[in-house]
């Protein structure tokens, strides 16, 4: 399995490395050869099938002839005996008591005997009509009245004496003469009957014989080279001819034929393939009623097969030429629908070599043309980029100076700030040394502008100070609760995301109670939790909340700025209802930059959404994904200052 998946991986790597033109024949050639292919053994299936059904039934109509011939035959036998016995003077002369007298004698050789030669001249095809009887006082009379002592040493005398009314059949190889004493090497057939005038008296043997060449000529004859008829009598003896036989090329098929015989049941007709020496035949036989024989025919399937092949040969060699010609043409054609495509490759490889790029020119259309255009299209943007990158490089280099020189003023402000802070406690002003800490805090977490990712314990520390700082503008100062899993204060946030949320919830979320002189109880609650890998972050106060049209309004601003650039002037102006009426165009501008960050460095998915309550206050939740920066402080507890 192994091997296999490594030859599957090999090709795949070899197909994918070929060129387009390479590729685009091969799948031309598979379109039109597995087509072809299948075409081709459907056919061949069909024209062998064909051919075979043709042979068997050519051999299946030659045997119903010869069956058909042979039955006739057997009927003129049958028919010559039964005349032979039922001439009562033929059945007188030989059961007679007494020794005929001259008279009767003359009388019956010219009467009886010539009826029975002329049984046998009406009858061409039969060899031999004789009559056998052990009486005594009847004279053998040439070449039909015989004396029985001249077929006692037949075979098939025992098997004749006492057959009664029955009759039986013999297949022999010679023809015996009983006058001359001669063989002749001629194989016949013999109907032998028993001659009983009285019923159960034992008064002779008739024997009707006929040559196995007029018995079945198709037999002893070469009609087809490729076809040989078989006689099979019931010992399992065969007959045939034996000039030109097919039996010389395939030695073993007699025993094969023999061995099927055996098996085979009776009256049941059979058919089978035979191969051997690399030749095929066809076995195809019918029995003989009444001999207890079979007629077979051997049929040898070597023309059958040359034809089928010669067929095969043609269609292979159409469709390989056929391949050739149309490999040809795809070739000739593909190099010209793709010598633009070639042009292309060209030129991209010019233009990652560095070289100047002038621009490829592609005429048509098609998909090429459209390539074409796309990739002069890419190449321009691509030099405007290298353009715009080489100003900001040139630009950061200057805000890298900047940044050195700021870095310097940033620690004189530094400095400054924490004189200030000794001098206010040594004046045992605490508030004041507190509130300058905080406000260094944020002036170092602003300034320190690493990278655009914090963890959220930073963002956190960042509002704290931010908080303690604003606490100084009010009487009734703001109490911010935090509520973070101490696992995820490590969790990857955007810097500044949280300031700002929290920034407008100070500015304008008690705006109503400050113009009021109202001494409400202001609070932050941020809460955090991770679901289904996401961050959520919710940041509410319990200000003045805003109307439902205002919401709505700033809900729509929201979805806007997440295709379209942000108008300042049709932003909200904040999260309370009041300052939105007022049209404060800053309340709204942090709410859309943090959003617009988020989308931009996370995705569409993330992002603000905004809940508030007019008189309740307003909830603002941020949806981040959880990344977890390392470096965190897993001992930590969860975060609840109040």
């Amino acid at each position: 399995m192994r091997r296999g998946t490594n030859l599957v991986q090999s090709f795949v790597s070899w197909w994918e490395h070929r060129s387009l033109q390479s590729r685009l024949i091969a799948a031309y050639i598979a379109i039109i050869l597995v087509p072809s292919l299948l075409v081709s053994i459907v056919s061949f299936r069909a024209i062998n099938e064909t051919y075979m059904k043709d042979a068997v039934d050519k051999s299946a109509y030659i045997l119903d002839m010869e069956k058909l011939h042979i039955m006739n035959q057997i009927e003129s036998m049958e028919r010559s005996a039964q005349l032979a016995v039922s001439d009562k003077e033929v059945l007188n002369y030989l059961t007679r008591k007494t020794e005929p007298p001259l008279g009767e004698l003359v009388d019956f050789n010219m009467s009886a005997f010539v009826n029975l030669t002329r049984i046998q001249f009406n009858n061409p095809n039969i060899e031999h009509l004789h009559l056998f009887t052990d009486n005594p006082y009847a004279y053998e009379i040439w070449p039909i009245i015989f004396n029985e002592r001249r077929i006692k040493d037949e075979i098939w005398y025992e098997d004749t004496y006492g057959l009664g009314d029955l009759q039986m059949w013999s297949f022999q190889n010679t023809d015996l003469d009983l006058i001359k004493r001669t063989v002749e090497q001629e194989p016949k057939v013999s109907l032998l009957r028993e001659i009983s005038v009285i019923s159960g008296e034992h008064s002779g043997i008739i024997q009707v014989d006929m040559l196995l060449s007029e018995f079945s000529p198709r037999t002893f004859t070469v009609q087809d080279e490729q076809s040989q008829l078989f006689l099979i009598d019931e010992e399992g003896e065969i007959f045939s001819r034996a000039k030109q036989s097919l039996l010389s090329d395939a030695p073993m098929m007699e025993q094969a034929i023999q061995a099927k015989f055996q098996a085979l049941s009776d009256g049941e007709p059979w058919q089978m393939e035979y191969k051997e020496a690399g030749k095929s035949y066809i076995f195809l036989s019918v029995p003989l009623e009444g001999l207890n024989a079979h007629l077979l025919n051997v049929l040898s399937m070597e023309d059958v097969l040359a034809q089928i092949s010669k067929i095969r040969n043609t269609t292979i060699g159409i469709n390989i030429l056929f391949i050739i010609i149309f490999t040809i043409i795809a070739y000739v054609l593909n190099s010209f629908i793709l010598k633009n495509l070639v042009r292309l490759t060209d030129a991209m490889k010019m233009a990652r070599r560095g070289e100047l790029y002038t621009g490829v020119v592609i005429r048509g259309g098609g998909e090429i043309g459209e390539l074409a255009f796309h990739f002069n299209k890419l190449m321009n943007k691509i030099n405007e980029l290298v353009a715009v990158a080489v100003r900001k490089e040139a630009m950061s280099k200057e805000a890298e100076l900047r940044t050195l020189h700021n870095q310097i003023d940033s620690h004189f402000l530094y400095n400054t700030l924490e004189n200030i802070r000794m001098l206010a406690e040594m004046e045992d002003q605490r508030a004041i040394a507190d509130s300058l800490t905080s406000l260094g805090g944020m002036m170092r977490y602003n300034f320190k502008w690493s990278g655009d990712y914090v963890k959220l314990r930073d963002e956190l520390r960042h509002i704290r100070n931010y908080i303690e700082v604003m606490n100084i503008r009010f009487d009734t100062p703001i109490t911010l609760s935090v509520d973070v899993p101490n696992a995820m204060l490590e969790t990857e946030v955007l810097k500044m995301s949280l300031q700002p949320i929290v920034e407008n919830s100070v500015k304008h979320g008690w705006y109503e109670e400050a113009e009021e002189g109202g001494s409400k109880d202001k609070t932050i609650i941020i809460r955090a939790e991770a679901v289904r890998g996401k961050c959520r972050i919710w940041i509410q106060d319990n200000g003045s909340g805003m109307a439902e049209e205002d919401l709505k309004l700033l809900r729509n601003q929201l979805h806007s700025s997440s295709s379209e650039k942000v108008n300042s002037e049709t932003v909200p102006a904040s999260s309370a209802a009041n300052e939105v009426s007022r049209s404060n165009p800053s309340a709204g501008i942090g709410l859309m930059n943090v959003h617009q960050r988020i989308q931009l460095f996370f995705g569409a998915q993330y992002g603000l959404m905004i809940h508030s309550t007019q008189g309740v206050g307003t909830i603002v939740t941020i949806t981040l994904p959880t990344v977890v920066m390392t470096g965190g402080d897993e001992g930590e507890e969860t975060h609840n200052r109040g």
